[in-house]
């Protein structure tokens, strides 16, 4: 049996676990209006040497697949969120291209910035998906951006390509550049806005954050607020990223910021690291983990409901209770229905 058929038929077998999958379903007024998507993000992908990969990270994207294959009623489509990569070798996204060849419809991605700064997205381009695009479903607007380029003087002053992408790739280097969207792809993202009705729902997809939450970890888009500007005059807008591996949420103006859970393992909150700046809400209390002897803690799914423009998220984690963020129309915020007032004991150790 090959590895492909494998992965095609391993399915029910990998089901009984919690796994690193995101469910979103827009919901209007019709119900018939109503659909979903599925969202893994976050894999990556790292080769040892030859055909020999990380273990963990493969089998993280494998559960993801096979929960996708599994979910009844079947979603419209798939979002990969980006990184599927570790260090951006063309081994490692045809590894990973190879694990979500298994799933029953064909996704969309996401590019992330451990998939890019090897060869500056060529590869990724020739292999996945363009870099940037926009597309249309079921009266929704869906907006894919690459939002983690820099500065050309930053990517061109390394001695060599993997130099490069090693710089990038640390979360705690202080030698990485601040991510951004860039001014051509801005101007490009407002004449894709210019044909869309401003009472259509938006959807973002971006890697890492469209806001500002911690420079010291990339948690931070440059150009973030000039982004923001652009989708001001819709009437409701929703953002959804990867890259930070938690939880996080937040509410600016007309737009919902949600992220996405790993599949490859989980990252603590700034504040837990180091006495810096930060800006994550005041509102969003963190999540309890991580257990070092529970390689899959704080991994896990959602279902993103999005009724009348507003974002309620369900949190599925392994070995933790269940917590739901949504919009509380009195407050006019995102707020943590289980954890905003206290916190639950188990696992609150690092």
């Amino acid at each position: 049996m090959n590895r492909r058929h494998f992965l095609k038929h391993s399915g029910l077998l990998l089901a009984a676990s919690t796994l690193p999958l995101s469910l979103v379903e827009l919901a209007f007024a019709k119900a018939e209006d109503n659909f979903s998507f599925a969202y893994i993000s976050d894999a990556h992908i790292q080769q040892i040497k030859g055909t020999q990969f990380v273990r963990n990270w493969d089998k993280g994207l494998m559960r993801a697949v096979a929960e996708a294959n599994l979910l009844d009623p079947k979603p419209d489509f798939i979002m990969f969120g980006g990184d599927l990569a570790q260090l951006g070798k063309p081994e490692e996204i045809d590894h990973g291209l190879e694990i979500l060849s298994a799933l029953h419809q064909k996704p969309r991605f996401v590019l992330g910035e451990h998939d890019f700064y090897l060869d500056m997205g060529e590869y990724w381009a020739k292999k996945v998906s363009e870099h940037h695009y926009s597309f249309d479903h079921k009266g929704v607007h869906f907006i894919v951006l690459n939002s983690i380029l820099t500065h050309d003087e930053w990517s061109n002053k390394w001695s060599s390509p993997q130099e490069r992408m090693a710089m990038m790739a640390g979360l705690d280097n202080p030698l990485g550049s601040p991510f951004m969207v860039g001014e051509a792809q801005r101007n490009w993202l407002k004449a894709d806005l210019d044909k869309v009705d401003k009472k259509t729902p938006v959807v973002v997809f971006s890697h890492s954050p469209l806001q500002k939450i911690y420079k010291g970890w990339n948690f931070w888009t440059d150009d973030a607020e000039q982004v923001q500007a652009l989708l001001k005059p819709f009437n409701k807008v929703t953002v959804i990223y990867g890259h930070v591996h938690q939880i996080q949420y937040n509410q600016i103006g007309n737009i919902s910021f949600h992220s996405v859970m790993a599949t490859a393992w989980p990252w603590p909150y700034p504040s837990t690291y180091a006495q810096a700046e930060q800006f994550l809400p005041k509102l969003t209390v963190e999540m309890n983990r991580a257990d070092p002897f529970f390689e899959r803690d704080a991994t896990g799914w959602q279902l993103i409901d999005i009724a009348n423009g507003n974002t309620a998220v369900h949190y599925s984690l392994p070995e933790n209770k269940p917590r739901t963020v949504a919009f509380n129309p009195k407050t006019k915020r995102p707020e943590d229905s289980a954890y905003q007032q206290q916190r639950d004991l188990p696992q609150s150790h690092y």
